[in-house]
């Protein structure tokens, strides 16, 4: 099967939200999640380990035509089904089926929903890592690399993007919304703590720039 030595080599030259330090995080909480959930560990662990190597490797996708225009999580469950078939022996195509949909349920923005357990449990991890003081840390250095400012007001109806996107902004379009998300009871749990955390970061920032406190 597939091993943490062999998974990192796939997130060579990944920047540093969407590196094997992120797959890391996502594994531990996957692990924690589905154990207590019952969910199949294999399936699951090997999902994390892939999730998001299409991010890494996107040269390497022959039916790429347009990078930025592809969901990065279809694209890696395919890649994923490639990688599992090779594997001697290989998995059951089963098992690889599960895989690559617990991958391609995993993102935020498509309209995959996770319809087994073991998807709930990856997608539930992945979005962990994005909220709470790694996710507040993870969207300051997406910040940095996209050169967005610290901070900026959030006008109603706010649509997302948008060249006066900030961190505030990923907060209140994204970040605020992924507690209500979670799709296992484990997950959810976890999220609250977290959410709560977020909250108060900018509400604290925003008393902050003001100069109110």
């Amino acid at each position: 099967m597939i091993t943490l030595e062999f998974a990192r080599t796939l997130y060579d030259n990944s920047d540093p939200v969407h590196d094997f330090d992120h797959v890391l995080r996502v594994l531990a909480l996957a692990q924690r999640i589905g154990q207590a959930e019952g969910a199949d560990m294999g399936v699951v662990e090997t999902a994390v380990l892939l999730h998001d190597i299409h991010r890494a490797h996107e040269d390497q996708q022959a039916h790429v035509l347009n990078a930025e225009t592809v969901d990065h999580a279809l694209a890696a469950a395919e890649r994923a089904r490639h990688i599992l078939s090779q594997l001697d022996p290989s998995p059951t195509p089963d098992f690889i089926e599960a895989v690559a949909h617990a991958i391609a349920a995993h993102r935020f923005r498509n309209s995959i929903e996770p319809q087994t357990l073991e998807a709930k449990v990856v997608f539930d991890a992945d979005k962990l890592d994005a909220i709470g003081a790694i996710g507040v840390a993870r969207a300051y250095a997406y910040s940095g690399m996209t050169a967005q400012k610290l901070w900026g007001e959030v006008p109603p109806d706010y649509p997302g993007g948008g060249e006066n996107h900030t961190p505030h902004h990923e907060f209140v379009y994204k970040l605020s919304r992924i507690e209500s998300r979670m799709q296992t009871a484990t997950g959810r749990a976890i999220a609250r703590e977290r959410h709560a955390y977020m909250n108060e970061f900018f509400e604290r920032l925003k008393q902050e720039v003001g100069g109110k406190v």
